[in-house]
């Protein structure tokens, strides 16, 4: 695939099949405005106009990946209650394989409630279980995921970890061995607690902040020679095939092989950060899944991450802008 085959690549992404395993959550946004502080406490009072649900989480890279025209199905547990409903019809909604979904009343459905005034957060509220889910739904899940495998295999399967129990380390391998036996690609988007437990995937995408904490590194410098050294520290603990590392306002760091490069960030107007590396997870996977190409799957995740961050709130690519913006700049 080359790079003025943009257009193709988009077309090739309707014939995609991507999973994505791990934590899903609701976000709730109350927005209203703000002219007062309550004289109760020194607090702003926000009178509310509105309420939004969207999808975060896992569920948000799904969103991601759907919204490029990708088969897309989702694979988490989530509890017996109103906003585990609310959480599952969003995910139809969009095209979105919910079967392997699976309900468990041991657990409640993360939801984040974040109060927005002046398209600022003004406070947020999280209601959820964060201790792993039983030996028991974990066998059930695995099962159903052999299941899916053996009627019809992902292309590519995404690891989404935000530390919410649905992870587990037994999970993980399990869910890797599978991967290998069926040939399906691997991608992970870690979080502390499991940083070092996705052992062999092809590839592995933390952020900086992810990697000195996963690693207790302190690194002076964010360079090329630093970045390649972070990357032989990760395989050895790893064994993993390609880093891919996201790197704030100076963009994102790959390696594979001796291959490496730090693709600098294009000027945006940032709004609000929140969900941008679900859309660079999300992108990196289906482009390096289709092409084989590293650089491409980087540079594309990239602009998508630098997108997102435009919009106020967890907000899935606009798959026609990144479409322009891809050609633009990559053709």
């Amino acid at each position: 695939m080359s790079y003025t085959d943009i257009k193709g690549l988009f077309e090739e992404f309707k014939n995609l099949k991507v999973a994505i395993i791990g934590d899903v959550m609701l976000d709730t946004y109350w927005w209203g405005s703000t002219d007062r502080i309550s004289p109760e406490a020194p607090v702003p009072i926000v009178a509310l106009q509105k309420m939004e649900h969207r999808v975060g989480g896992a569920a948000n890279v799904a969103l991601n990946a759907a919204s490029l025209g990708a088969n897309t199905s989702i694979i988490s547990v989530i509890g017996e209650d109103a906003d585990g409903r609310n959480l599952s019809a969003l995910l139809a909604a969009h095209g979105i394989n919910t079967s392997l979904l699976l309900t468990s009343a041991e657990r409640i459905t993360t939801n984040k409630t974040r109060v927005m005034s002046r398209n600022q957060q003004m406070m947020r509220l999280d209601a959820e279980i964060t201790s792993d889910i039983s030996t028991t739904t974990e066998t059930i899940l695995l099962h159903k995921i052999k299941e899916q495998f053996e009627s019809e295999k992902p292309d590519v399967l995404i690891f989404e970890d935000y530390n919410k129990g649905v992870l587990t380390a037994s999970c993980i391998k399990a869910v890797i061995a599978l991967c290998k036996e069926y040939g399906v690609v691997t991608t992970v988007d870690p979080k502390k607690k499991n940083f070092l437990a996705f052992q062999g995937v092809d590839i592995f995408k933390p952020n900086l902040k992810e990697v000195k904490e996963g690693l207790n590194l302190s690194l002076d410098q964010v360079d090329l020679a630093n970045m390649e050294l972070v990357h032989q520290t990760l395989q050895a603990h790893l064994q993993h095939r390609i880093s891919l590392i996201t790197l704030s306002e100076k963009g994102v760091f790959y390696q594979i092989d001796k291959d490496a490069c730090i693709i600098p960030t294009h000027v945006r107007n940032i709004a609000d950060v929140s969900g941008a590396g679900d859309t660079v997870i999300a992108v990196a996977s289906m482009v390096y899944a289709i092409t084989k190409d590293m650089h491409l799957a980087a540079e594309m995740a990239n602009l998508a991450g630098g997108l997102v961050c435009e919009e106020v709130g967890t907000a899935a690519i606009n798959a026609e802008l990144l479409l322009k913006e891809s050609q633009a700049i990559l053709g």
